[in-house]
Order: structure tokens, then sequence, then C-alpha cells
């Protein structure tokens, strides 16, 4: 079981409202207590924490929620009270719900997820409309995702663009791993995935539009020692004093890697559009934009390398 950095995992009894010999042996007597501990333990909505027990339980059970509903007076094994006390126990200790279900839903996709990856968050897929908009549907195209983790954007663009032709790379070969998996488990077989530092693989080549969620926190900020991120991949977060270092390098490098008219897009942080909107002008991109997420945050900016679009 995975703790919190500087905290001891909570025993599976902890905050859950029983104790040993306590433990309750029906489904609805086990999904009331274990909603109150989750409740009390991560500072949830009674609705909130009553959804992630059924996930949790069902997780463990291997049955999904309309099942759980529907047999609320469903009596637990011993060897069931057990495994569903050690997800518990995971959860309670901050570990994130996608680590421990091992999936994440992003975009219209189902996505595996593990430890070496970052977890697909809501907000990137402004990210991945923005890239639609600008691709012209059913016309051929080169399209390059950099730094694709679980291959999230790569895969929601290649589901909704079946005639470009898509790479996508990252500089771990565990998180390759992962992404290369899901491409094969939904069927998406026009991805390629390149082991490599950002543009370091791709001598020559060069694509009609690139794509980018790349690190862009700072590296002493205080949130990444809150929530789901301290369990995330620090690589897939940090980027140096000021949050910019990586996309420093990509947008440095973009001009050579995209074709005339080509755009390249970045996910940042809600502080970093000026300075992302700076970078992006003074590498010479054009129609330089930055579009906010539904919390109204920026969230996204991007820009057009001068010259007749391919695309």
């Amino acid at each position: 079981m995975r703790a919190a950095p500087g905290c001891a995992a909570p025993s599976p009894s902890r905050g859950t409202g029983w104790g040993g010999g306590e433990t309750p042996t029906t489904l609805a007597d086990w999904l009331s207590a274990a909603t109150t501990g989750l409740q009390a333990a991560l500072d949830l909505t009674r609705r909130e924490a009553r959804l992630e027990a059924q996930l949790l339980t069902g997780h463990g059970l291997g049955v999904d929620r309309p099942w759980l509903i529907a047999h609320d007076d469903h009596r637990l094994r011993p060897r069931q009270q057990e495994d569903l006390l050690l997800l518990l126990a995971r959860r309670l200790g901050g570990e994130p719900m996608a680590y421990i279900l091992g999936r994440r839903a992003f975009y219209d996709l189902e996505l595996a997820v593990t430890p070496a990856v970052l977890i697909p968050r809501p907000e990137t897929e402004l990210l991945v409309e923005a890239a639609l908009e600008r691709l012209q549907p059913e016309a051929p195209c080169r399209l390059l995702d950099l730094g694709t983790g679980s291959g999230a954007i790569a895969l929601a663009l290649a589901r909704h663009r079946t005639e470009a032709l898509i790479t996508a790379v990252d500089r771990s070969a565990e998180a390759l791993a992962v992404a290369r998996a899901n491409a094969r488990r939904l069927g998406l077989g026009h991805v390629r995935f390149v082991l490599s530092d950002w543009y370091a693989a791709l001598a020559g080549e060069v694509f009609d539009l690139i794509v980018a969620n790349p690190p862009y926190v700072a590296e002493d900020d205080p949130h990444l020692q809150r929530g789901d991120v301290r369990f995330e991949p620090a690589q897939a977060l940090r980027a140096g004093p000021d949050g910019l270092a990586a996309i420093r390098v990509i947008v440095a490098g973009a001009p050579a890697h995209l074709r005339p008219g080509g755009w390249l897009l970045l996910e940042h942080g809600h502080d970093q559009a000026a300075a992302s909107q700076t970078l992006l002008a003074a590498a010479g991109f054009e129609a330089v934009f930055t579009l906010s997420d539904l919390a109204g945050l920026p969230r996204v900016s991007g820009g057009r390398l001068p010259g007749h679009a391919a695309a």
C-alpha cells in the first residue's frame, strides 16, 4: 500500500466507523461505513464519498454500480471484506482513485492508467477540441503529441481523425508501454509511439500540428505536496523554477518540425498564458491565442507558423 509522503498509511479500520471485529457484513452496512470514512478522511461531500465507496467496492468485487444497488443485502465473505478494506485503506491514504481502479475516462475514451503516467484531467480535453477545430475533416495530415503519457491526447485525436498519421512521444519507456496498451485495446493502430526526449528522436520529421501537455508546475509549488499530484510522476509535473522550462523547449523546437501554416498548441498553468504567448510570438508564430477551460481559467495557448496551411 502506498502512503502519502510524510504520512503513515492508515490502518484499514481507521476513520471508517468500525474497528477490529466490527467490520460490516452486508453491502448496505459496508457502503454506509465506507462512505462515512471517506467523507471524514478526504473532506468529500456525502455524495462524492458515496460514489467513491461504490466504485471501490465494485472494483473489489468485480461488479458494476447497478448490481451493488440491487444487492445491498448481499453478505460479504471474509476474504471479500479483507480485499475491500485494503482498497479502502489505499484511498484513505490519499492514493488517487484512478490508480486504484487502474482506469480513467477522458474525452470519449476509457484509458488504463498506472503510477507511471499522469492522470488525464478534464481540462486537457480543451486541448483536444482546439486541435480538432484546426484540422480539416477527412484530410490526410501528420500530428505530433509531445509527452504523451497514457496516450490520452493522441488517442482522442486518433479516434476522431482516422485519416491522420499520429506520432506520440515520451521519454519514459514505462509511460509508452501504457500508451501502446491503450492503443491496442482501443483498436487505434494509426498511432506511432516513439521513445524521445521531446524532439530528439524526430530529426527531419515535420508535422501539420503539434500538441503538448507538458510539465508546467514550478519546482517549489506547494500544490505538489497536496492531493493526487503527490502520487503522480514528478517528471510529468515539475518544470524548473518558474514552471516554463518544458514549454520553452517545445516552442523553440517547434518551427523546425512544423510545415508552413502548421499549428502548435500547448496546455499550461492558469497563470502562464501571457508568458506562453510571449514565447510563441518570439519564436515567430502568428495568430497567437489563449483559450479558457470550463472554470474560466486560461488553459491552452497556441499559434500558427507563417506560410500556406497544409491542412
